[in-house]
């Protein structure tokens, strides 16, 4: 799943728009849909959203044995 689609799955679950996550993640709502469409958010990005919405974000390859092969 992309995600600019997360990330819209995000604000439903939290019940708030877009913008708001942009505006409390300290971004204007352009520079926000500007990188959601591109799916241009690094994974320290990813975390600060995550951080601003007062959630967790862990992105991570995790191989068969567990070990994850993390940012």
């Amino acid at each position: 799943m992309a995600v600019s689609e997360q990330i819209k799955i995000l604000c439903v679950k939290l019940g708030i728009s877009v913008s708001e996550l942009a505006r409390l993640n300290g971004a204007s709502p352009q520079a926000f849909s500007q990188k959601m469409k591109r799916e241009g958010f690094t994974p320290g990005e990813l975390k600060k959203i995550a951080a601003a919405a007062n959630c967790h974000y862990e992105g991570a390859f995790i191989l068969p044995n567990g070990e994850k092969v993390i940012d």
